[in-house]
């Protein structure tokens, strides 16, 4: 099995900055694209950004300019730097991992437990 441990979230006043990270564990054989997504409540989940194993980003259009994606392959770890916060950045994030693991040929999408973002005006 494949876990994702998230950690960084907390509350931030509007204009601040958090840095958030997720460490994937377990019977990784590859990991490809790693990414973080966030759901508001009351809102459907949608992506932030996300970072090919090579290092290709793409980046939601509300958080582009603010927000960079980044990873550490030897760590199997993934960031997401948030600048400028915005109240409307109120959020659980979430990562999310393709993987393939040791003991099988299919690559399959892992999710972190979340963690809760919270930007006060």
């Amino acid at each position: 099995q494949v876990q994702l441990v998230e950690s960084g979230g907390g509350l931030v006043q509007a204009g601040g900055s958090l840095r958030l990270s997720c460490a994937a564990s377990g019977n990784i054989f590859i990991i490809n694209d790693m990414g973080w997504y966030r759901q508001a409540p009351g809102k459907q989940r949608e992506l932030v950004a996300v970072i090919s194993r090579g290092g290709s980003t793409h980046y939601a259009d509300s958080v582009k300019g603010r927000f960079t994606i980044s990873r550490d392959n030897a760590k199997s770890t993934v960031y997401l730097q948030m600048n400028s916060l915005k109240p409307e950045d109120t959020a659980v994030y979430y990562c999310n991992a393709r993987v393939i693991t040791t003991t099988g040929i299919h690559e399959y999408g892992y999710w972190g437990q979340g963690t809760q973002v919270t930007v006060s005006s």
